[in-house]
């Protein structure tokens, strides 16, 4: 039996465990060789602190854990130099508070080289500690792993305190450009990129790694790594599906990345779950979806500059999903700077259309997945009695304020994230040569087109659909075609009336 990392994310202890291990001292080699200060963003749990204890260990001088790597004859292990590597995702800020952490870590660091304080601010101690280390022991590695993890903890949550903890890192920072002299290297992990000025002003020469195509590969696990690591897996699961499920991340378009936490998990269980999902619910995300009256970002367009970086202040949606892992690159055209986005596979469309409509639908008693389900069988009958039914449960528990201002793009999100959940394939706000269809879904054997009015009549989106000849570009595909005009009441916050009509196709 293997043994797979589950949760593991040091090297030393996964190499002396004999756990699986993915070879990425190739990346780190080649990244050393040309020194430097770098940054790189990814999402969680996709290796960035095996990354950087991977390259702890490796200046370090510890030989014995290289056994076999690329690395290991490459390297001049008779070299060793002094490592500060601080992870802030482990250095307990919400106990102690974010300075008085770092100082801690600062003042263990001291210990462990002989260097004493004679200040408590953390910017002149970090400052005296490179440079008394450096002065005895040689060239200073900085590893800041998971910098951002004081700020996005409090996103959404705390907007003051993120504001707070931003402050406090620049201040902290602002030694390292001055401190060139001492550094053999400064490697800095994170998930988000916030705008340099606001963090990294100082650091005008931090080289951003995040969509340099040489660096593609170095988190996660590529299609190589995996058929020549997991050889005996592959033997008995289905390469199709594992693919589906928990590939699809790129961040250059020509290298396609696993989930790394996915997919240990998956071959640890030997079932098809949402594990990168499951470990950490992004409910900030979904509720300033929700708040933003957003719900459909497939094929979502945007430019790579726009997606890059993003102020603390005035945070924008699309960004953060794409840093944060929830969306990737579909297409990109380097000229005009010009991307699509859409979710990376499987695992995060289920589970975040799912969260979403959940969090529009607001219903205690049941969730959207279920509804999803009663809705595919109702509309597979052709009992639109039932479909009026669900979609009343769908709004039983909208807030008054929705129903007092007449909110369509609430009623179209909830509607499209339940169609969404049947599985099959839904189009939203479609434009045509004479208008803009609300929603239409695609069956093996039938379409329907769907129209929504408030306050007026069904009878109306019927007229409407056929006035507009919204059928048409689908009469030719051999499917049944049915038109279905929904009116919602604001009076009886309720659907009043839904009609249907099969056209011929």
């Amino acid at each position: 039996m293997r043994k797979y990392p589950v949760g593991l994310q040091d090297f030393e202890k996964i190499i002396t465990g004999n756990f699986v291990y993915v070879d990425k001292t190739k990346y780190i080699f080649e990244l050393i060789q040309g020194g430097g200060y770098y940054f790189l963003s990814r999402p969680r749990r996709f290796g960035k602190s095996m990354l950087t204890t991977t390259m702890q260990a490796l200046f370090e001088g510890k030989k014995h854990l290289f056994k076999g790597l690329y690395v290991e004859d490459k390297w001049d292990w008779e070299v060793k130099y002094p490592v500060i590597r601080i992870s802030f995702a482990e250095i307990g800020f919400q106990s102690m508070g974010l300075d008085e952490s770092i100082r801690q870590e600062l003042i263990k660091y001291g210990n462990d080289f002989g260097v004493t304080f004679e200040t408590s601010y953390i910017d002149q101690m970090f400052r005296v500690l490179i440079q008394k280390v450096s002065a005895s022991h040689g060239k200073v590695v900085v590893l800041i792993d998971e910098y951002d993890k004081p700020i996005i903890h409090y996103l959404g949550v705390d907007t003051a305190q993120a504001l707070e903890h931003r402050n406090i890192m620049k201040n902290f920072y602002s030694i390292l450009k001055e401190a060139d002299p001492h550094l053999k290297m400064l490697f800095i992990t994170g998930i988000s990129k916030f705008t340099k000025v606001s963090i990294f002003s100082d650091l005008n020469n931090l080289a951003d790694l995040t969509v340099d195509h040489r660096y593609a590969g170095i988190c996660g696990i590529t299609q190589t790594e995996l058929e020549s690591n997991f050889v005996e897996e592959l033997k008995i699961q289905d390469k199709v599906k594992i693919k589906e499920w928990y590939n699809g991340y790129t961040w250059d378009m020509k290298t396609w990345i696993y989930n790394p936490f996915s997919l240990i998990n998956f071959f640890s269980s030997d079932q098809y779950r949402n594990y990168w999902f499951e470990s950490g619910t992004p409910t900030f995300l979904i509720n300033l979806t929700r708040d933003k009256r957003l719900y459909n970002f497939e094929e979502s367009e945007s430019s790579m500059n726009f997606l890059s970086s993003y102020d603390l202040e005035h945070l924008q949606l699309l960004p953060l999903m794409f840093q944060t892992g929830y969306l990737t690159l579909k297409s990109y055209d380097e000229d005009r700077d010009y991307c699509v986005l859409d979710y990376p596979n499987h695992e995060v469309r289920k589970s975040y259309l799912e969260l979403l409509a959940n969090a529009y639908i607001n219903n205690e008693s049941t969730t959207g997945v279920v509804l999803a389900t009663k809705m595919e069988r109702a509309l597979h009958n052709e009992n639109f009695e039932e479909v009026k039914s669900i979609i009343n449960t769908l709004f039983k528990s909208l807030p008054y304020t929705i129903w007092q201002n007449e909110n369509e793009a609430f009623f179209h999100a909830i509607l499209h994230l339940t169609f969404k959940l049947l599985g099959v394939y839904v189009q939203s706000e479609v434009l045509t040569s004479d208008g803009r269809i609300d929603c239409i879904i695609h069956f093996v054997d039938k379409i329907y087109l769907i129209e929504i009015k408030l306050d007026k009549s069904a009878a109306d989106a019927i007229n409407q659909i056929k006035e507009k000849a919204y059928l048409t570009p689908y009469i030719h595909e051999g499917k049944m075609l049915i038109a279905i005009g929904i009116n919602f009441s604001k009076e009886k916050k309720s659907v009043e009336e839904i009609l249907w009509e099969n056209l011929e196709s």
